[in-house]
């Protein structure tokens, strides 16, 4: 098979040669060029073998916009086209950016909004989007709509709105779907049908379990996806949803709100169960990750690794709708004798 008839088997839960095989969020960088010393490659060589590896390709349109939106900066910040900057915030062997300013903190009305510049669909030039390089499917991102909001008014404060400033939350979420409806919309007519999946995410979940009510959930972050998720469907085109976390009481509202692939499967989080998880939504959609960035591949042996990756499989792909990946990117400290385990198992098993 190829990469692309492989994927698109495993989401119709149709007969695959082998597990679909996926990098998700790929390797930090430090580990990386760990990986890339013990194979004796460059890093070149080690981008092009990780990229032949994969059966999903990433891609998505230029970026045309305002020359003070994504941009980095001469201090290594970075402003994105929200107007959110984060700075590089170093752990020792590489760094995280985390957010510095926050363009709606400062909001206390729905009239407030209008003083900022939202990005719009025209900032994209999607005419390359539709040719095809090579035989993977390809996926184009990234819809994350909650997540998105709070970047801009921060974490705790979105929080507290969701509770005490509904209608401000609604206006802010509400403006954030709308350029996603446009910029998906744009991008797949100029696809022609070359993008197979398009990505979405907000996470809802921590380790311990969801960082909201359902209830609330329902409320307030679920119809702006089902709003969203419309419009991938209208052209024939697959939704991948990435949540974090304990996610386990919010399943069937997931599978409700129109996803077609569940990613990441962080089954270190509190009552997070692989059999569970498939008895209960494995008919209706297709479940992607599952392989632990916390544990197993940091801190296991080459045969743990081999043991889970095989026990996913049986599990997770019984039946089909599986694609074997990570449940995060793979951190910084990874042994690269256990990368290199992971690759051999999924070709193994």
């Amino acid at each position: 098979m190829t990469s692309r008839q492989r994927i698109l088997n495993a989401l119709d839960s149709k007969p695959v040669d082998k597990p679909p095989f996926s990098l998700g969020f790929g390797i930090n960088a430090p580990a990386k060029r760990a990986l890339a010393a013990h194979l004796g490659m460059s890093d070149a060589e080690t981008e092009a073998f990780l990229n032949s590896c994969a059966d999903l390709r990433w891609t998505g349109p230029a970026y045309i916009g305002p020359s003070d939106r994504n941009v980095k900066h001469a201090d290594g910040s970075h402003t994105d086209i929200w107007g959110v900057t984060r700075e590089p915030v170093s752990y020792g062997a590489g760094s995280y950016d985390e957010i510095r300013h926050y363009p709606l903190a400062d909001a206390t009305r729905v009239a407030d909004l209008d003083k900022h510049v939202f990005p719009s669909p025209d900032w994209f030039d999607y005419s390359a989007l539709n040719k095809r390089t090579d035989d993977k499917a390809v996926i184009l991102g990234n819809g994350n709509i909650f997540e998105s909001a709070w970047y801009m008014r921060g974490f705790e404060t979105m929080l507290a709105d969701l509770l005490a400033e509904k209608e401000l939350v609604h206006a802010i979420m509400g403006r954030v779907t709308d350029f996603f409806i446009g910029y998906f919309t744009r991008a797949l007519e100029a696809a022609d049908g070359n993008i197979d999946i398009v990505f979405t995410a907000d996470d809802i979940g921590g380790q311990e379990g969801l960082l909201m009510s359902l209830p609330l959930w329902e409320e307030m972050i679920k119809p702006y996806h089902v709003r969203l998720n419309k419009v991938p469907h209208s052209f024939g085109v697959k939704i991948m949803y990435h949540t974090d976390g304990a996610i386990m009481d919010a399943l069937e509202g997931l599978v409700d709100m129109g996803i077609d692939i569940l990613e990441a499967l962080q089954f270190d989080a509190r009552g997070m169960d692989p059999a569970e998880m498939k008895r209960r939504v494995g008919d209706n959609i297709t479940l992607h990750g599952g392989i632990s960035v916390q544990h197993t591949l940091p801190f296991g042996t080459p045969e743990e690794v081999e043991r889970e990756v095989r026990e996913r499989i049986e599990v997770l792909g019984r039946g089909g709708g599986y694609i074997l990946a990570p449940s995060h990117a793979i951190q910084t400290g990874t042994p690269p004798e256990n990368i290199v385990a992971f690759f051999k198992a999924a070709n193994r098993f």
